[in-house]
């Protein structure tokens, strides 16, 4: 299992990603292929005592980046050859399964459309972000790719959330919400509305309408709803838990009798905090592209990126395109164009 990474993908460059693959290596038995300046990627290697010969690590050059703040579509197709446009092409040539990028997200998803194209049949390829919660992990989707959405793509959002669910995290036989503001039928936007007939007739296990509460809490494996109400919310629990951490930490350590009670309560503080880490998810898969690219933070860390690959390499293994073609096939969904 080879994963192509973008190294020069994200906020840090080339250190979190160049750590981030050789964790990757040792932990999870997975091959890179570094995308990026050549001579800087083997300079970071060696630094790290990577020897040049190690097979582990293949290296594809690319001349430039897609800045972070660079249109995606206009920067992808100025630049055939930056990073992230050659992580999709050595998909597409059979060298790597899969990508991860932790560079500019518009870019990765143009990126994948332009080398994967979309799977048969998908109206809108989506980021599905892994949510941690109460009862483990809920797949919300979409997660950015699409701000605006019609009642079509939430119903194919949430089939292919059931897939990735099922293939990737495990999960036997998931549930699916529609995210609105409250659990009846008639509540909601028109959106919603529209959508929770869809639903409940899409062949998946519908459990209703969820409300933004009921989503850490676990209450269904996954959550559809549209790429703008998802991004808030997913940054929304982000800041709060970092807030929430951050208090608890400035009470424990207000006192030394705290001090004391933090020692023994060290263990449990450590797995809470690593729970609810976005490091330990890693990245979010954009399904919907007839291929695998992983979509990460922009300030992702080592740990962070080598998670990202070990996603990647899960859902190359679990081969979601194909089932999700299979998937796709069966519905009536209208056709619809994306332009680029």
């Amino acid at each position: 299992m080879r994963i192509a990474l973008d190294a020069v993908g994200g906020d840090f460059g080339l250190t979190p990603n160049i750590e981030g693959a050789i964790q990757a290596a040792n932990a999870f038995g997975v091959e890179l292929l570094l995308v990026g300046p050549a001579d800087k990627i083997r300079a970071e290697l060696s630094a790290r005592g990577i020897a040049e010969g190690d097979t582990r690590f293949l290296i594809a050059d690319a001349s430039s980046a897609v800045g972070m703040d660079e249109e995606p579509a206009s920067g992808c197709r100025a630049k055939p050859n930056s990073s992230i446009m050659v992580a999709g092409r050595v998909c597409v040539e059979g060298r790597a399964a899969g990508f991860v990028s932790a560079g500019n997200s518009g870019a990765t998803m143009v990126a994948a459309l332009l080398n994967f194209k979309r799977v048969p049949g998908v109206l809108r390829p989506a980021i599905a972000c892994p949510i941690p919660t109460a009862k483990g992990v809920t797949v919300l989707l979409d997660a950015g790719a699409n701000v605006d959405c019609k009642p079509w793509h939430l119903v194919q959002f949430a089939m292919m959330g059931a897939l990735l669910a099922r293939h990737v995290y495990g999960i036997a036989e998931p549930t699916v919400g529609l995210l609105s503001i409250g659990e009846e039928e008639g509540k909601g936007n028109d959106l919603a509305k529209e959508a929770f007939p869809l639903l409940r007739s899409a062949g998946v296990n519908f459990f209703g309408c969820v409300e933004g509460r009921d989503v850490p809490a676990g209450k269904t494996d996954v959550v559809v709803c549209d790429g703008f109400v998802g991004n808030v919310l997913i940054k929304t629990m982000e800041g709060t838990a970092m807030a929430m951490m951050s208090q608890l930490k400035g009470e424990l350590m207000s006192s030394w009798r705290y001090k004391i009670a933090t020692l023994a309560l060290r263990g449990p503080l450590s797995r809470l905090k690593r729970k609810m880490s976005y490091d330990e998810y890693g990245g979010a898969p954009l399904v919907g592209v007839n291929g695998v690219a992983i979509v990460s933070h922009g300030s992702s860390n080592a740990r962070a990126i080598a998670n990202a690959i070990r996603v990647a390499a899960k859902t190359a293994e679990a081969g979601l395109p194909k089932a999700l073609k299979e998937v796709v096939a069966r519905t009536a969904a209208p056709e619809e164009t994306v332009k680029l």
